[in-house]
């Protein structure tokens, strides 16, 4: 419901559209509006509650570049993205299944962002935003594009490749698996992706299960020797036996190369 602003509310829109103010901090408001610490204190958590700047944590907001008709606001995912990881100086990219949704291996668009990053973990909401973020080793971010959202920002997602080879590395995490070996494949027949790139990509960023899933397919799928022997180099000899599809029976015809099992 609509609701007037009040005398230190209006102060406050003015003074960060006066400044292009996107994010305000605890003692920002101090001296401009001629505030107490506890009076600003006040006015930033009821402009939070009443849906007119966002809280991205305890002292840091984000406004709005205008009020929208109506009084509430929230804002968008690369401007919630963006804040949290600027705040914590981390590097980061946009994985699971929002990638999934971007580059079309599934129609489903997932209600939270997920979020790779260097410095922090949990669930956070910002407005209306939902975010998992997972912290991940520095060595595991990377192969990334630039993807520009409708409000003109910009987000950082993991390749198309890169979204392939997680969603059989997190695949518990993304319950991806095995959707994500029909995608491989549709992408290779349709030349969207090539097998070295998908290797190359797996060895730098997933692990020992990851890479022997990912063999045993391109090898089901007739890829070229070298993209195969690539794989085969990265991985130490192992008798285990893993299957192809996790929490599935481990029964089925093995893939001796790469000691899978294929239980599809």
């Amino acid at each position: 419901m609509a609701w007037k602003l009040g005398q230190q509310e209006s102060a406050f829109m003015a003074y960060v559209q006066m400044r292009n103010m996107r994010t305000v901090r605890s003692g920002d408001l101090i001296a401009p509006l001629k505030l107490s610490p506890k009076q600003e204190q006040n006015l930033l958590s009821r402009m939070n509650r009443r849906g007119i700047i966002a809280q991205v944590r305890r002292g840091l907001y984000l406004a709005p570049d205008k009020l929208p008709l109506g009084g509430v606001w929230t804002p968008d995912e690369a401007c919630a993205v963006g804040a949290i990881m600027s705040d914590k100086r981390a590097r980061y990219q946009v994985t699971g299944p929002n990638a999934f949704n971007h580059y079309g291996f599934d129609e489903q668009i997932p209600s939270r962002i997920y979020v790779y990053n260097d410095a922090i973990s949990g669930q956070r909401t910002i407005g209306q935003i939902e975010l998992t973020l997972i912290k991940v080793n520095p060595g595991r971010l990377g192969d990334t594009e630039q993807v520009e959202t409708p409000s003109g920002d910009t987000l950082i997602y993991s390749s198309r490749v890169r979204t392939l080879v997680d969603a059989v590395y997190d695949w518990s995490r993304f319950d991806s698996l095995p959707r994500a070996f029909n995608w491989i494949q549709s992408d290779i027949e349709a030349n969207r992706i090539n097998p070295i790139e998908l290797v190359k990509s797996a060895v730098r960023y997933s692990n020992r299960g990851s890479l022997r899933r990912i063999g045993a397919v391109l090898e089901r799928l007739g890829a070229a020797e070298n993209a195969l022997k690539l794989l085969a180099r990265a991985l130490p000899r192992s008798g285990a036996k893993i299957p192809l599809i996790p929490e599935r029976p481990t029964r089925g015809v093995l893939m001796k190369r790469w000691g899978v099992v294929n239980n599809a």
